[in-house]
């Protein structure tokens, strides 16, 4: 049997879904046969191992799966798994017959290009999509000889992101069968020190859980997953199949001084910044929401319903306004008003009665709600936009370049945008632009029963402001990622990466320079020293590790395109 492997995917960035497509040139043997793999069971999957190491909060995965042909002539076998949406697959490869097919890395287009003329030759081809809201799908298929085996094995990286105080390591694991030797062994070690350590997700409840054993040092953990073939049917969403769900390990880090964590190793260095004993600013905000005709039904209430209580949530000093759009636009009122108790139940009774029409002005919307925060300057206030739409522009300026373009110039990088976009029908890439030129995110929220939590989710992520206008100087440093921010949020984290200019660390220094409430300018410098203004001078921490290995995959995922 001949077989020709190339494995294809793009290069992460914040700007676009990374495709992976694999290409299997495979001259079958006669008698081949094709097989759906969640029926067949002519083929075993014998062995399939999880294997996670997290060090600083990136982590590296190996997935290995070893299948056999039980019977007497080849036939196709499937490789299928899904992996988190942010992370970059840095490895595949193949062994059969005792041959190992290593996979290829290539740009976007091209493996486009190359997934396309396969499927048109009749070749074996695969491809990576999106299936849901944390993960994407990767699929492949090989022909196996007459009582033959193949191991696959598939190597994914990633940097976790800090959301509402935490970390999630998420695995999903679905083999398509029950499998006698099924472990997933993940340790974690982060030098601060670990703070708390959790399991959840479909895999940790009912019968599973006793298949869990967790272990928690100061600054290591180890958890391990070994169902048996009994156990892998007795969960929510598994059955005759096997195992179908994810097991996610929740944790945090100590934080011992106000600085965070700066790592360096061959002349690199990372930087984790997140402060959590600092006052919260008071907001200015402003929501904008669609009521186009588009948004009619389920969307409507929904979003009435998230609406709602996200403005119980308000604090006394907050202040804020209420836009609604379609061909046209309405604003509850023309000023920012405090979040006090008349006030709010008056932007209740506006909320209520919210009701879908009509078609979609978004660059109006956008601008009147930016005009509305430049009428309101607060001095020691952080000001943000929040966008909710489910659709295209569709009447006023409709060209997307024209939309950005107004919408950059009249924000002029003084507060940020968030833009949400409801539905798999929405063009979220042209939102998601628009929130990434304006210091924001975009984000998708999925039209299922649990839109309004879904909302309320992403508003507490940005509830709480602590500091504004951070900038991350580092003195002998080179080719550094993102490292100004408009706003830190509590709960949340900033990551730089970079090079250390000339590899020494003598003349390296980092600072961090931001606002906090009552406009106070805080300064934190790192030379073994951070001193926070006003306040006394306090110890720095600071470690080797290698970094070598990660470099690339840092700076690629330090800037996200969800928040």
């Amino acid at each position: 049997m001949h077989v020709i492997v190339t494995v294809c995917f793009c290069v992460v960035t914040s700007a676009q879904m990374c495709l992976l497509t694999t290409v299997l040139d495979v001259q079958r043997a006669q008698g081949w046969r094709a097989q759906d793999p969640l029926k067949n069971r002519d083929w075993d999957i014998y062995s399939f191992h999880v294997n996670s190491t997290v060090t600083s909060r990136y982590a590296t995965t190996i997935i290995t799966s070893r299948v056999a042909n039980r019977i007497d002539q080849s036939q196709e076998i499937e490789f299928h798994v899904k992996i988190p949406k942010m992370a970059f697959i840095s490895k595949f490869k193949m062994t059969i017959e005792g041959q190992t097919y290593d996979g290829v890395v290539k740009q976007k287009e091209e493996a486009q290009q190359q997934y396309t003329q396969a499927v048109s030759r009749g070749q074996s081809a695969g491809i990576v999509s999106s299936v849901g809201r944390t993960l994407e799908e990767f699929k492949t298929s090989v022909t196996v000889a007459a009582l033959s085996k193949v191991t696959f094995e598939l190597t994914y990286e990633e940097l976790l992101k800090r959301r509402l105080g935490k970390y999630e390591l998420l695995i999903h694991a679905r083999p398509m069968q029950p499998v006698a030797d099924f472990k997933i062994d993940v340790y974690i070690n982060e030098r601060p020190g670990i703070n708390f350590l959790e399991i959840k997700g479909g895999l940790s409840t009912k019968e599973l859980a006793k298949a869990i054993t967790k272990t928690h040092a100061s600054s290591e953990a180890w958890v391990h997953f070994y169902p048996s073939k009994e156990q892998q049917s007795q969960c929510d969403s598994c059955g005759e199949q096997g195992l179908n769900g994810d097991l996610v390990i929740v944790y945090d880090v100590h934080r011992n001084t106000s600085m965070g964590e700066l790592k360096e190793s061959k002349g690199y260095f990372v930087h984790h910044f997140a402060p959590s004993d600092l006052p919260r600013i008071p907001k200015n905000v402003v929501f904008i929401i669609d009521r186009s005709g588009s948004m009619h039904g389920r969307k409507m209430e929904q979003t009435r319903e998230a609406l709602l209580k996200i403005l119980v949530d308000l604090a006394e000093d907050d202040h804020f306004g209420l836009i609604t759009f379609d061909y046209s636009v309405s604003t509850w009122k023309k000023e920012l008003l405090p979040a006090n108790q008349q006030n709010l139940e008056a932007a209740k009774s506006f909320a209520r009665h919210i009701h879908d029409r009509g078609a979609t002005d978004i660059n109006a919307a956008v601008l009147e709600g930016t005009a509305m925060l430049n009428r309101n300057p607060r001095e020691g206030s952080a000001s943000l936009l929040i966008l909710l739409t489910d659709g295209d522009p569709t009447t006023g300026e409709t060209n997307l370049e024209k939309i950005h373009k107004n919408v950059k110039e009249a924000i002029g990088k003084k507060f940020p945008l968030y833009c949400l976009g409801f539905g798999m029908d929405v063009n979220f890439e042209f939102l998601e632009k628009m929130a990434l030129e304006n210091s924001g995110v975009g984000r998708r929220i999925y039209e299922d029963s649990d839109a309004a939590l879904q909302l309320q989710g992403f508003y507490e992520e940005v509830a709480t402001p602590l500091l504004t206008d951070v900038q991350m100087v580092y003195v002998g440093g080179a080719n550094l990622t993102q490292t100004n921010f408009s706003q830190y949020y509590n709960g949340s984290e900033i990551v730089v990466s970079g090079q250390i200019t000339d590899n020494n660390i003598e003349t390296f220094t980092a600072e961090v320079i931001a606002t906090s409430v009552r406009s106070l300018l805080l300064s934190y410098l790192h030379k073994f020293i951070c001193q926070i203004t006003p306040y006394s001078p306090v110890p720095c921490f600071a470690c080797s590790f290698d970094f070598e290995i990660y470099k690339e995959v840092y700076r690629r995922h330090s800037t996200y395109c969800d928040y």
